[in-house]
Parts: C-alpha cells; sequence; structure tokens
C-alpha cells in the first residue's frame, strides 16, 4: 500500500514535471519567435542547459545523500521560482539562456530527492514504487507538451514563466505536509526489519554500466529532437498549438511503455530487450527529423516512445535496486541524463556551423553518436577484462 507521504510526493512529481514541461520543451518557441532563434541557436541553448544538468545533477544527489531530500526539495523550488521571476523582468535573449541555466540548477535539487524518496523500498516493492514514479512524470510530461502549445497560444507567450511559477509555487505549499508525513512514515519503519533489494543477477553492475551509456544516448536523441521540433513543425506547416498535439504521441506512448514495463517484469536484466530499444530509437530519431510525412512522423514517434520507455526505465530500476545510496545513485542517473542533455544539441550544432549548408546534417551527425552509443553498449556486454 502506498504511505500518504509517497502519494504527496507523487503529487509534487506529476506538477514539477508538468510545469518543466511546459517551461523547458516551449522554450524554444519562444526564442525562436521573440529573438529569431534558429536551429543553432537553440541547440546552444539546449546544450547549455545539459552541461549545467550534468554537475547540479551529479552534486544534487551528493547533498540528497548528506543533507536529506526534503532540504533539497526546498531549496530547488526557490531556486525554480526565482529563476522564472527573472525570465518575466529581463526578456532579452542572453538573459534567457542564463535563467534557463539557473532553472536548470533548481531542477537538479529536485528531481534525485524525489527518486530516492519514493525508492526507498526494496524486494517487491521496489519495482512498485519505481513503476508508479515513471508512470507519474511521464504522464505529467505527455499531458504538458499536449496542452502547453494549446495554452500557450491562448495564454500567451508569458504564461511560459507565470504559469510553471504558480505550479511551483504550490509544490513548495505541500512541502510541509510532506515532510511531516514522512517522519511519521519512517517512525513506524525503523520498527521493522531491514528490507533487502529485489533478485537481480550476479552482473547487476555491468547492467546498470550498460544502463547509464544508454540512458544519455537516449537523451542525446531526446534533447536534439526537442530543440528541433519548432523546424519539424515549419516544415509540415503546423502551428504551436497543433505541433504540442502532434509531437507530444512519443510522450503518450513512452507513458504507456511505463506502465507495461511495471505490470511485466520480464525485461529485468535482460541484455536483448535493452539493445534492441537502442537500435529502435536510432532509426525512429532519424524517422522524425528527417520525414516529409505526418503519417511517418507519427509512426516514429510509436517506436521512439517505446524504445526510450525502457532506457530510462531500465537505468532508474538498476540505479534504485540497491541496500544504500540511493540518492548518490539517482544523482549520478539524473547526471547520465545530463550527459545526453548536453552532448546531443551540443554535437548538432557544431556540425551545423561547421557545414551549414548540408541538409539534415545535425540529424545525420547526431544520428552517427548515437551508433557510436549503441557500440559502447555492446562492448560493455562483450568484453571481459582481467
Amino acid at each position: 500500500m502506498i504511505s500518504p507521504a509517497k502519494v504527496l510526493f507523487y503529487l509534487i512529481e506529476f506538477i514539477n514535471c508538468y510545469a518543466s514541461v511546459y517551461y523547458s520543451n516551449f522554450l524554444f518557441f519562444y526564442l525562436r519567435r521573440t529573438f529569431g532563434f534558429g536551429e543553432l541557436e537553440n541547440l546552444l541553448t539546449a546544450a547549455a542547459g545539459g552541461f549545467v544538468y550534468i554537475i547540479a545533477a551529479w552534486q544534487g544527489g551528493k547533498l540528497a545523500q548528506r543533507h536529506g531530500c526534503i532540504p533539497l526539495l526546498y531549496a530547488g523550488t526557490l531556486i525554480i521560482i526565482l529563476s522564472l521571476a527573472l525570465g518575466m523582468a529581463f526578456p532579452n535573449p542572453a538573459a534567457q539562456v542564463l535563467v534557463y541555466c539557473l532553472w536548470t540548477l533548481g531542477v537538479c535539487f529536485i528531481w534525485p530527492a524525489l527518486e530516492a524518496l519514493v525508492s526507498d523500498e526494496a524486494g517487491v516493492a521496489l519495482p512498485q514504487m519505481v513503476g508508479i514514479y515513471n508512470v507519474t512524470w511521464a504522464g505529467g510530461a505527455a499531458v504538458a507538451y499536449f496542452t502547453a502549445g494549446i495554452l500557450i497560444e491562448k495564454l500567451g507567450m508569458a504564461s511560459l514563466f507565470w504559469l510553471p511559477l504558480g505550479l511551483t509555487a504550490i509544490e513548495l505549499a505541500l512541502l510541509p505536509c510532506a515532510a511531516k508525513l514522512l517522519k511519521k512514515q519512517n517512525g513506524r519503519k525503523h520498527q521493522t526489519e531491514p528490507l533487502t533489494p529485489a533478485a537481480c543477477p550476479a552482473d547487476t553492475k555491468r547492467f546498470l554500466r550498460m544502463a547509464w551509456i544508454a540512458n544519455p544516448f537516449s537523451y542525446v536523441a531526446i534533447n536534439t529532437v526537442i530543440p528541433l521540433i519548432p523546424s519539424v513543425a515549419a516544415k509540415l506547416d503546423l502551428s504551436t498549438g497543433m505541433a504540442g498535439i502532434v509531437c507530444s504521441l512519443w510522450m503518450f506512448v513512452r507513458l504507456a511503455a511505463f506502465a507495461a514495463f511495471w505490470q511485466w517484469k520480464g525485461w529485468h536484466y535482460r541484455f536483448r530487450w535493452l539493445a534492441g530499444s537502442c537500435l529502435l530509437m536510432i532509426v525512429c530519431f532519424f524517422g522524425i527529423l528527417l520525414t516529409q510525412s505526418l503519417a511517418l512522423l507519427l509512426l516514429a514517434q510509436v517506436g521512439f516512445g517505446l524504445s526510450i520507455g525502457l532506457i530510462y526505465y531500465s537505468s532508474l530500476y538498476y540505479s534504485m535496486n540497491v541496500t544504500e545510496n540511493q540518492a548518490s545513485n539517482a544523482g549520478l542517473h539524473e547526471a547520465m541524463i545530463g550527459a545526453g542533455l548536453f552532448i546531443g544539441p551540443a554535437f548538432g550544432a557544431a556540425t551545423i556551423y561547421l557545414v551549414p549548408a548540408a541538409i539534415g546534417i545535425g540529424a545525420w551527425s547526431v544520428g552517427g553518436l548515437l551508433c557510436v552509443g549503441f557500440s559502447g553498449l555492446l562492448f560493455v556486454r562483450y568484453y571481459r577484462g582481467k
């Protein structure tokens, strides 16, 4: 049974994910329309946020392990509120990039802390807790991307700041109650027997390393696709609202994948599932960015959502299926995401800058990088060092 404290933390997670997607994903539409950012500028902005994400998430996990998850949640929400307020106050391009980086710092204090809080179970309870966590944040992301474009058209681009700010303020208001319930829950837990990890094979560390390789490359793909969605929308003559509806399909598929992999555990510690997902992700990445057909765009998103779902689930589940240092592992899991958030856009931006006349060069170069990542996965799987 889910404790009242965890229910509140899942609610905070859902709100935080909705607010995060509303701001971060549609920031690129704002930068394109307000300041004339093209593919290169949007990719560079995404890369800057990704670089901050690597360091902030890594340190966020360590700080949560050392000082507790609740203080990190307070710090993260306050930083986000401050950054969005600054975004409204300073509407110029340089300030917006700095605001995005500050906002990223706040987010990186929140996610590792939430992951550790909801995953402080083991045995048969851990897969359930991780499953609910994944379905919750993926649901928030999908609903946000589906509705954000329409809301921005109705409320104006200024809502990119004030709406997520208001939602984050709600999170801040929920935290004292959640912390109080958690304290009561932990008092009861200390009277029970210690929990042990769910059953896993002897080479669990090898699977964790493989998942930590695959997950950043999945975010290389994601964070290359998202800044280029405005260009895809322009190519297919989609409005901001319609782009949000059409291009949110992969997020709903990822949500469905999380629900399926939560209930069916046959993928646990099975290399063929992880490797197959990486291959499918690469094919669908090209499909999303290079297709000239709306039907093929939708089909590619289905495969993309399925593959991304299993890759992310593997990384988080293997990271949490340990007896100690869950917050630090959550921070490393998020830092691996940050590596993908930085590498993909940075590599795409570099190739666009160096070969600006080549059609689709950003997609092809990042696709090649994804193939390198898959080769690294195979190396870790089959290399037997002495």
